[in-house]
């Protein structure tokens, strides 16, 4: 059994002010932790933002971006030091520096990265420098040093240490030029994920990242992994991706094994969900993936 610890990472600093800085309080009163052994880790605020692109990097914030990952990395690192599981309400996917900021201090770690685009992009085929569609190329040490070589580390993971999953964006990335995923990134794309079925494409994913020296993996979910027709609360929309019952599925395996260390969720923009319908969907499903790590067993 493991104690939840909330941290909400409220950051648009990747993005835009467009909505998916209210997800945290849209999650937690939708009933994200009704019935969840949970505490809250607090919440970590951004820098101010700034609309303008930064003429060295091309990137929209970088240093609020760099300092950012480091405060996020903080709170992190002491929900982890304390044993706890880290569940990082975002926010946009440029938290996910943060995220493994935090695990980088301590070794070693993988990343399930589940997410409807990979965001590989390089700041010259991004058409307005968002970090958001980066953060998987910074992660892994492609784009500006200040944030693809975070406190002078080196890639916060390696490329065989991730797969991306349920991805659906070929099509588009290609014709925008993104830079092409390395060979050694592993990918299960959505065409595979249904191929296989979910649950044995999560086993796959999280065999993948096991099978190497790493020590853990954190889980990544961007909900626009979901199929656009059930989560269009999104500000990049696409059409397909996984049903609620296919999620559940993964999320299930993927917290389910031991290495899992930490879980972030990004992108759901609360303002395109006027109801509170799709929150209170996503928060039960959420609260079916995160119910293995408390139950006892």
């Amino acid at each position: 059994m493991r104690q939840l610890a909330v941290i909400e990472a409220p950051s648009i600093l990747g993005l835009r002010p467009s909505g998916v800085e209210d997800l945290p309080s849209a999650l937690l009163a939708a009933g994200l932790l009704d019935g969840v052994e949970a505490v809250s880790a607090g919440r970590v605020d951004a820098p101010p933002y700034d609309p303008r692109r930064d003429h060295d990097t091309g990137v929209l914030n970088p240093l609020g971006i760099a300092r950012y990952s480091g405060d996020l990395a903080d709170a992190v690192g002491e929900v982890l030091s304390r044993g706890q599981f880290p569940v990082v309400l975002g926010g946009d996917c440029s938290i996910l520096l943060g995220n493994l900021l935090a695990l980088k201090r301590r070794g070693r770690y993988g990343l399930l990265f589940l997410d409807g685009h990979t965001d590989f992009y390089q700041p010259s085929a991004e058409p307005a420098g968002e970090a958001a569609s980066m953060e998987l190329a910074l992660a892994t040490g492609r784009g500006p040093r200040v944030l693809a070589d975070l406190e002078g580390g080196g890639p916060l993971v390696r490329d065989e240490d991730v797969v991306a999953f349920g991805f659906r964006d070929a099509e588009e990335s290609a014709a925008a030029g993104m830079q092409p995923l390395p060979p050694q990134l592993h990918t299960v794309g959505l065409g595979a994920v249904r191929e296989a079925g979910a649950a044995a494409a999560a086993r796959t994913a999280v065999g993948r990242i096991g099978a190497g020296g790493s020590s853990g993996f954190w889980v990544h979910l961007d909900v626009d992994v979901l199929d656009d027709a059930i989560m269009p609360a999104v500000d990049y929309r696409l059409p397909g991706g996984l049903d609620w019952d296919e999620l559940d599925r993964v999320l299930e395996v993927a917290l389910a094994d031991s290495g899992a260390v930490g879980l972030d969720v990004t992108i759901f923009n609360p303002r395109l969900d006027p109801g509170g319908r799709i929150a209170a969907r996503l928060a039960a499903c959420l609260r079916r993936g995160l119910s293995v790590l408390t139950s006892h067993r």
